[in-house]
């Protein structure tokens, strides 16, 4: 897992799988996620 942190947005991405992203969903206005072709949580931005 990696995490990266986004000062100039406040933000942090982290990244669980190095798959790619097939699908990115807002979960609410501060949590999204990105998911891979068979639905595996590859990253979240929160």
């Amino acid at each position: 897992m990696k995490v990266k942190y986004f000062q100039d947005t406040d933000t942090a991405l982290l990244e669980f799988l190095g798959h790619e992203i097939k699908d990115a969903r807002e979960i609410n206005e501060n949590i999204y996620v990105d998911l891979d072709a068979d639905g595996n949580l590859v990253n979240m931005t929160i």
